[in-house]
């Protein structure tokens, strides 16, 4: 709970660092931007007036200054144009591609365009009827720093994300520490009674030797000295061996069937030749299991599991269906989820488990194929051929 908060007070603090970062970014681009454009626009009005000078300029004008304020307009892109709007001159405004005619309609455009949004300067000569206007754009800067806001707006936005999966991932890793701790040290703990209980079972056999309840002690004893094996194989990566799939879902099958009511009938189908498959017996059987256990839940102690093993063209196959109450449509991935269960009592953990045992262990795939509310569902698992 502890953690769970602070990984919340955490990501609120990230998100609104990089809304303030996005909002002081918008703002003082925003008012650089705005200095600029009057800085620009002052530019142009002393440009402008410079080439008014040359307009006018005689033999015996000094035009230094004039020529030096016009060659150091090297940025922002200006066309003057006549009364009727005719292209005069242009600078700094680049066109590629087009033939001469071409060029000067679409400078034409561009200048009366700029003429619209109100970024012109008008130039009044001494001859009558005389009279020329400066068109201006933004310089290549002034775009760019219009740009830059946003492109920052998406490097703050990536490293939240980053920042934030890489917290739930922390959060992922340190939860799988506490569960995978709990189970091993659960394994360690029920590893000496079952000794014992082995030991006991031994000289019940000596002392009644022709018990039949015996070998079903045993057979239980075995039972439990599995689980603590399964146990304490969760968190470590187990060493795959070639096992026959038939054997391990027949294993299940026996199993479940002595311990459910007549009610439940298990329907077997599988190939007749073996199929040999890299796995974890212990762990796989365990996810055998856990689906026919939530098999007969499903059908409330009374109905049909039907298991079936089948040699495909690239895979193995196991399916496990029931006729029980189903799952709803929308439910099909988050059954998988930890926590999620339709059950009054449960933590919700098997399925999850068993999704990891099979796509992390086995490198398999596990999902439900298909499922009708008040018919029963179908899981099924793939495993693949090596």
């Amino acid at each position: 709970m502890i953690w769970t908060d602070r990984v919340r007070q955490v990501k609120i603090l990230l998100v609104m660092t990089a809304v303030v970062i996005a909002v002081a970014s918008l703002v003082v681009s925003n008012l650089l931007v705005r200095d600029l454009l009057k800085e620009e626009r002052t530019n142009v009005e002393v440009w402008a007036e410079a080439m008014n000078s040359l307009n006018k300029a005689d033999e015996t004008t000094d035009l230094a200054l004039v020529l030096k304020v016009i060659g150091s307009n090297e940025n922002i892109p200006v066309v003057i144009i006549d009364e009727q709007g005719r292209v005069q001159n242009y600078r700094n405004l680049v066109v590629r591609g087009k033939t001469a005619a071409d060029s000067l309609d679409y400078i034409g455009r561009w200048a009366r365009s700029m003429k619209q949004s109100g970024n012109y300067i008008p130039i009044n000569l001494d001859s009558p009827g005389d009279y020329m206007e400066v068109c201006f754009g933004e310089s290549l800067m002034l775009r760019r720093l219009a740009y830059y806001p946003y492109v920052q707006l998406g490097v703050v936005l990536i490293f939240v994300i980053v920042a934030i999966f890489a917290l739930l991932s922390s959060k992922r890793a340190e939860q799988n520490k506490v569960w995978v701790g709990l189970s091993k040290e659960t394994a360690h703990q029920l590893g000496t009674p079952i000794s014992s209980l082995m030991a006991w079972v031994e000289v019940l056999k000596e002392t009644y030797p022709d018990d039949e309840l015996i070998p079903e002690m045993n057979k239980d004893v075995r039972r439990l000295q599995r689980i603590a094996e399964r146990f304490s194989k969760i968190g470590s990566l187990p060493e795959p061996k070639p096992e026959n799939l038939n054997d391990v879902v027949e294993n299940v099958v026996q199993y479940i069937g002595r311990r459910t009511s007549n009610r439940v009938q298990l329907n077997v189908n599988m190939p007749e030749h073996p199929l040999i498959v890299k796995m974890s017996a212990p762990l796989f059987e365990w996810v055998i299991e856990n689906l026919c256990k939530n098999a007969i839940d499903a059908m409330e102690g009374k109905g049909v599991i039907t298991l079936t093993a089948r040699d495909e063209h690239d895979c193995f196959s196991v399916e496990v269906s029931d006729t029980g109450k189903g799952i709803a449509g929308k439910n099909f991935k988050n059954v998988f989820m930890p926590g999620f269960t339709t059950k009054s009592r449960g933590w919700g953990l098997g399925l999850s488990l068993a999704k990891r045992i099979v796509e992390e262990y086995h490198h398999g795939r596990i999902f439900v194929k298909n499922s009708e509310l008040g018919r029963g569902t179908t899981f099924r698992i793939e495993l693949k051929k090596y």
